[in-house]
């Protein structure tokens, strides 16, 4: 056993309460088990979660509250039964820590949807009764199971948005075979998750179409993430020249909007992934019905496609668009996150910032 987790030895930032206002903030880790991985941490993504939980808008927060779901690191020290890692290794971890790795998603290495509640990187309560704290701290300890490998050479800094923002959207674009070389894609929304749909589905050799409200957008998407077509969706002529073009369809967008002029998009047989979360889901049957289209939603992933993931983008030089930040800047990078002021996602310098 280690003697880290006896003393507050794992330096952090923390909310204090549901203004959200993050500060430096120190505590204990657990001890090493026999099954676990000690991570030093060197970079975390910053996701619109950590806004959520620090502000306490679902009324279910425990201050102090540590946020971070996309984190990468080091290996500093490794359980005496771990077997896949060894110190000095680059490793992942992302949404979820535990799971009760006995029912049928856990066997089938969808841990995410175990039957009894995956264990969230922070603010969830683990086996042992104690609350979570994530990656905006110098270090972890996870069970091996929920640490993923990063490729040797795969920027640890560009690896942290993947463990949350990149699976969100790859999970669903494999599962619902948006892989098919010549197929075309539609993206609604062009922030985080969106532009890793649009890398995704480059990388997949799909005929990309940004769906978007902004116009300032048009130029990154087609120009800098390689899109083959940018509409802006209050245009109904636009719209209308897509009429039943698209098979395929991912939505990140979180604000309401509606539903039938996107679905009018899709061919017969179409697919309509929603990844975001609107106040309300709403559309016509007919809609759905006429043209035999599927909607389907989704959230992270299984460990075996989150290692998959990570491989794949290794492979193909997928990177997700980053800016580096202190730790010292995380309160205005969320407010400025709000604001959707960030191409696409800021990831905090652990390493050389939180001291």
């Amino acid at each position: 056993m280690s003697s880290e987790g006896v003393k507050d030895d794992c330096l952090a930032w923390a909310a204090g309460d549901p203004s959200g206002v993050l500060s430096p903030y120190k505590f204990s880790r657990r001890a090493l088990g026999k099954d676990d991985v000690s991570l030093k941490i060197t970079h975390c993504g910053v996701c619109y979660a950590d806004v959520i939980w620090s502000k306490n808008k679902h009324g279910d927060s425990r201050y102090p509250l540590v946020p971070g779901h996309e984190i990468a690191g080091i290996v500093k020290e490794i359980g005496s039964s771990v077997s896949n890692f060894k110190v000095g290794d680059h490793v992942g971890v992302g949404t979820y820590v535990n799971s009760c790795r006995e029912c049928e998603y856990c066997n089938d290495k969808e841990e995410v949807s175990c039957e009894k509640g995956s264990v969230f990187t922070f603010n969830g309560i683990d086996a042992d009764g104690s609350i979570t704290k994530g990656g905006y701290s110098s270090y972890i300890v996870v069970h091996e199971r929920y640490c993923f490998r990063i490729p040797d050479g795969y920027p640890l800094a560009s690896a942290a948005p993947l463990l949350c923002a990149g699976i969100t959207v790859y999970n669903p674009m494999v599962r619902h075979k948006m892989n098919q070389p010549g197929k075309s894609l539609g993206v609604i929304g062009l922030g985080g998750l969106g532009h890793m749909a649009v890398k995704f589905g480059k990388a997949f050799g799909l005929k990309v179409t940004v769906l978007s409200t902004s116009v300032s957008k048009k130029e990154e998407a087609l120009s800098g993430l390689g899109a083959d077509n940018f509409v802006i969706t209050s245009d109904q002529e636009q719209m209308k020249a897509l009429y039943k073009s698209l098979d395929f369809i991912i939505d990140t967008a979180s604000g309401d909007h509606p539903f039938d002029p996107y679905l009018s998009l899709l061919k017969t047989a179409g697919v309509f992934v929603l990844v975001g979360f609107p106040s309300e889901v709403k559309f016509s049957p007919a809609s759905l019905n006429i043209g035999m289209k599927t909607v389907a939603g989704s959230i992270t992933g299984g460990t075996r496609v989150i290692q998959e993931m990570l491989d794949f983008c290794a492979a193909n030089k997928i990177y997700p668009g980053i800016e580096v930040i202190p730790i010292q800047y995380i309160n205005e990078a969320l407010e400025r996150m709000v604001k959707n002021d960030v191409k696409y996602r800021f990831v905090i310098d652990i390493e050389n910032s939180l001291k």
